[in-house]
């Protein structure tokens, strides 16, 4: 891109005789980050958090009269997360002129492109966090003492004592079909808490790229013989909401999550909202805009979904 944007650079829109010249401005999506996260306005440069385990389950008693005691028990320290806030920033050039003498407003309405490009950065990190980037264990935004990607197979739990062998397991390698629909609803309700207890919620929805979305649909809307021929009953029909984003990058994976849940674990904290400002140089008389922003996100548990990475 021409920087700074000068009238050289740009003789088209200086030229009566030119009927149209499109402006590259697109219509917005929609902005889905307070669908899967929940959304705080924050003022301090590290935002953190931290855990306890549940308490264990309750012990036979021999009653009164006899000798045994009331077993006691109480929740370990579980994990810490911490995620410092990162600063974000674009601007444009323009010289006066080629402002000044813009026969389509095109270059005026050029300041109104920094507006778009904050809602696609903020876009495309909340589906890194939540999706793209979440079968990695590490992150550029946040960092959780567990170590592990939000979808895995190798989760633990900071109570000693608790088997992980069963339970703690929230990857899946299959593609989308009705089959691993089944197979991910199932392992998602089977999940166990840090004390190896079966606290798993139930899907509410499947998020998938829209590669798939049709594929999703015609799943999740088949009343009968989804597949077959025999007419018989789909027991996925109407079962979960699909939700295609193009911001999902890979066109295999898939996710099943409950809303809530997830909404209630992965965090957005933003301590500065998108702020533009100007100022324009005395000896080259060309204008800067630029726009700011300031935000970080976090997961805290990660037991609100299973995530498919096929490949």
């Amino acid at each position: 891109m021409a920087n700074p944007l000068t009238t050289p650079g740009f003789p088209d829109v200086l030229d009566q005789r030119m009927d149209e010249v499109a402006d590259g401005v697109y219509s917005r999506p929609d902005d889905m980050t307070d669908r899967f996260m929940t959304k705080r306005s924050s003022s301090v440069e590290v935002e953190r958090g931290s855990a306890l385990t549940p308490m264990g389950n309750f012990q036979q008693f021999s009653g009164a009269g006899g000798t045994g005691v009331v077993p006691y028990d109480g929740p370990d320290q579980g994990y810490d997360w911490n995620a410092e806030h990162i600063e974000w920033a674009l601007g444009i050039q323009i010289e006066r002129r080629l402002w000044q003498f813009d026969q389509f407003d095109i270059i005026d309405s050029r300041f109104d492109l920094l507006g778009d490009s904050a809602f696609e950065t903020k876009q495309g990190h909340v589906a890194g966090v939540a999706f793209n980037d979440a079968f990695s264990g590490s992150s550029s935004f946040f960092n959780h003492t567990e170590g592990v990607a939000i979808y895995s197979n190798s989760h633990t739990t900071a109570r000693p004592g608790v088997s992980t062998a069963a339970g703690f397991d929230n990857l899946l390698t299959s593609a989308l079909s009705p089959a691993s629909l089944t197979s991910g609803r199932t392992q998602l309700r089977l999940l166990r808490d840090d004390a190896g207890r079966r606290r798993g919620p139930e899907a509410t929805a499947l998020i998938v790229p829209v590669d798939m979305e049709d594929r999703a649909n015609e799943i999740i809307n088949t009343v009968k013989g989804l597949d077959t021929n025999e007419g018989n009953i789909n027991v996925h029909s109407g079962r979960f909401q699909v939700i295609p984003w193009q911001y999902i990058t890979d066109t295999n994976d898939w996710y099943l999550v409950n809303l809530e849940r997830m909404k209630s674990q992965l965090m957005f904290f933003e301590a500065t909202p998108v702020e533009f400002a100007r100022v324009e140089d005395f000896d080259t008389i060309i204008a800067k805009y630029r726009g700011y922003m300031t935000y970080t996100m976090a997961r805290k548990d990660w037991r609100f979904g299973v995530g498919a990475q096929v490949s």
